[in-house]
């Protein structure tokens, strides 16, 4: 941990850590005991609320090195409870159990403390059952609602909140700190540019050869839809691309999962061993959700797919028209350049738009190889 503590790992985020610190050691009567953290994806919003948890629940505000802030910055606290939905939302049963749960005193640290992932994701029904918790909050219960925006959750809730903005890395912040974890820095420069400053992903690209392999891929697909029959090979390719980044994201977390069930209900295996009482309903229920998170994982990292898209048609048009900024794919450049010159801004633009609503399409639950193909057409036509 560095000499920051638990807030660290928060790039480029200084008035953001001011905020939190000073709050961390603020006692139950004047505490804000609703957040919400908002910025886009990658600027770091769960990575935020955590370290905020963990300052809370620390006797230093987040000395980054004790139990407390361990255990809370890796959901083991037994007073931080950190969810993501189920499935594509919140629904009311699951916000009434969450609401219940924060209810309760917490049994060795200042705070019950709830992180929320993904709070753009509750139905209106689940918002309104969150309501009462959020407006009369227990005395020592904190929510932390993480969310691209403060619009995306209904206005009696983001009201009585505390709004904490993020912002996105700049490509050289992020590149100086993924140096520091011991990037080489030509790497770190590439990861940085090429996720377009979004932390999580910037890391995969800099670590992961499967990760770089997928995204040349996806990339693939602008050279692939000369044809109708390219333009349908370049939609499969580009779904089972995402299907692998998810995959690559849920596996480890599931085999953990489940490998912690078992053991917690003395399911420890073995011939002749009979299988205690429930175990088999609460692997079902398990693996039920496991799937649910799955079709998430998969259709978040389909939308990174597009996002990469979007980028290259955006770095073909900077070309056609001239424009002085740096490209975002700058290891394709030569690709982009031989794009530009075969196809006009106007082409281009269509293209662009193109991508984007075949991220409206997937976001409102469009099959997304349907979706994808629809758009490969869109590409092959300019």
């Amino acid at each position: 941990m560095t000499d920051a503590g638990v807030f660290g790992a928060l790039i480029g985020q200084e008035d953001v850590v001011a905020v939190l610190r000073a709050a961390a050691r603020v006692d139950a009567p004047t505490m804000t005991h609703s957040w919400l953290f908002t910025g886009p994806p990658g600027s770091g919003r769960s990575v935020a609320a955590r370290a905020f948890a963990a300052a809370l629940q620390c006797p230093d505000g987040g000395c980054g090195v004790c139990h407390e802030c361990h255990t809370a910055l890796t959901g083991a606290h037994a007073d931080v409870e950190i969810v993501s939905p189920a499935g594509l939302s919140y629904g009311v049963g699951e916000t009434r159990e969450l609401v219940t749960r924060a209810a309760l005193a917490p049994t060795r640290g200042r705070w019950q403390v709830t992180i929320v992932e993904d709070a753009d994701r509750f139905t209106e029904q689940a918002l309104n059952a969150l309501l009462k918790s959020i407006e009369e909050p227990p005395p020592r219960a904190v929510w932390l609602l993480c969310a691209p925006s403060a619009e995306d959750l209904l206005p009696t809730i983001r009201s009585r909140c505390r709004l904490v903005t993020l912002r996105i890395p700049g490509v050289d912040e992020l590149a100086d700190h993924l140096v520091g974890e011991g990037i080489d820095r030509a790497l770190a420069a590439f990861a940085a540019r090429a996720a377009q400053s979004h932390v999580g992903r910037a890391r995969r690209l800099a670590r992961d050869s499967d990760a770089q392999r997928r995204r040349r891929e996806v990339l693939e697909m602008p050279a692939q839809v000369a044809t109708v029959g390219g333009c349908f090979t370049a939609a499969a390719n580009l779904v089972d691309a995402a299907r692998g980044e998810a995959a690559s994201v849920v596996q480890s977390l599931d085999e953990a999962e489940t490998s912690a069930l078992k053991e917690s209900l003395g399911d420890i295996g073995g011939r002749g061993r009979a299988r205690p009482r429930g175990v088999a309903g609460a692997l079902s229920d398990l693996e039920k959700r496991q799937r649910s998170r799955a079709t998430r994982t998969q259709r978040d990292a389909l939308d990174r797919a597009l996002l990469d898209l979007a980028a290259f048609y955006r770095d073909v048009l900077v070309v056609q028209i001239g424009a002085d900024v740096d490209l975002v794919n700058v290891d394709l450049a030569t690709t982009v350049q031989r794009l530009a010159q075969a196809s006009s801004p106007e082409a281009t633009l269509r293209r662009i738009e193109a991508v984007l609503a075949c991220r409206e399409a997937v976001d409102i639950n469009v099959a997304p190889l349907l979706a994808v193909e629809a758009m490969a057409l869109a590409l092959h036509r300019g």
